[in-house]
């Protein structure tokens, strides 16, 4: 694999919660000057099957990704999975069980804000977001300000849709590890200071979360992320170095559902990344090559 200048491994499609379709992130990527991008669609795998049928020779570099929503005893976490087999039991048996908490959470939601606040939606409109391949809080915020309820998609997750809470109905971080190994990938823990809400996670806290993590499997840290300060990087990286663990790089774009440039990773060169990231670049190496003959 020849390391590029430029990269994103974090990035979301219409698949899930993005507004670009498969094929117009990869018209972007090419646009932007990404040499290597992952598309990683919350519990879903389909617009990375969509992108390998449709990339050419001559296109940037891709890997597998996908990115899981866990929660535990301890708190929230997203976990990526790279490099993983899209055909793989692995995956799929975490993509699925994800998927029907998703929807569950969604059909919750819509019957949420039509009892408590009045807002109600035409059926026609239900079952055009029912039939999304992966429903979430921003498609229901947006059906909001199309019927006028609130100004903004922002106000109606804040505001109402925020306002239910959901004890089980989620997939568990060992759970998504589990999955993402099987299947031949390597667990990232996303964002990793960013918890639930505004939590920002850091110092023993951190510590003690990634080693619990590591005891499933973890194997890598997002420590180049679009809102991440300096400091905050620097502080991962020491975490990665310590344990490690590989280190990526990744927007977490979503096209016109948040203000994040695709490309904007606060990692101004891969090629001269830190020891973590190369070590994840020759162990995704292999796969690349191997996809590419």
């Amino acid at each position: 694999m020849v390391i590029p200048k430029k990269i994103d491994l974090h990035m979301h499609t219409r698949v899930s919660d993005g507004t670009d379709t498969p094929e117009e992130i990869l018209l972007r990527v090419k646009d932007a000057g990404i040499g290597l991008f992952a598309v990683t669609d919350h519990d879903a795998v389909k617009g990375c099957r969509i992108v390998l049928d449709i990339l050419k020779p001559e296109d940037p570099q891709f890997i597998t990704g996908a990115e899981f929503s866990c929660k535990d005893e301890y708190g929230k976490y997203h976990i990526l999975g790279y490099g993983y087999e899209p055909q793989s039991e692995g995956v799929q048996r975490i993509v699925d069980l994800g998927h029907s908490y998703r929807m569950n959470k969604v059909r919750a939601r819509v019957d949420f804000v039509e009892k408590e606040f009045g807002f109600v939606f035409s059926q026609e409109d239900k079952d055009a977001l029912f039939a999304l391949d992966n429903p979430g809080k921003p498609h229901i915020g947006n059906l909001m300000v199309k019927y006028g309820y609130v100004k903004t998609k922002e106000e109606a997750i804040l505001d109402y849709i925020n306002k239910i809470h959901f004890k089980s109905e989620y997939v568990r971080p060992e759970e998504a590890i589990e999955g993402i190994l099987a299947s031949g990938g390597i667990p990232v823990l996303a964002h990793p200071s960013y918890g639930s809400g505004d939590q920002l996670i850091i110092g023993e806290e951190m510590e003690e979360r990634v080693s619990r993590l590591m005891g499933f499997g973890l194997q890598g840290l997002e420590a180049f992320y679009s809102g991440f300060p300096k400091r905050l990087t620097e502080s991962l990286l020491t975490l990665a170095e310590k344990n490690g663990l590989y280190v990526t790089a990744g927007s977490d774009y979503h096209g016109k559902n948040k203000l994040i440039e695709l490309g904007d990773t606060n990692l101004e060169d891969a090629e001269q990344g830190p020891a973590g990231m190369k070590r994840f670049f020759e162990k995704v190496r292999r796969y690349n090559s191997e996809r590419r003959t």
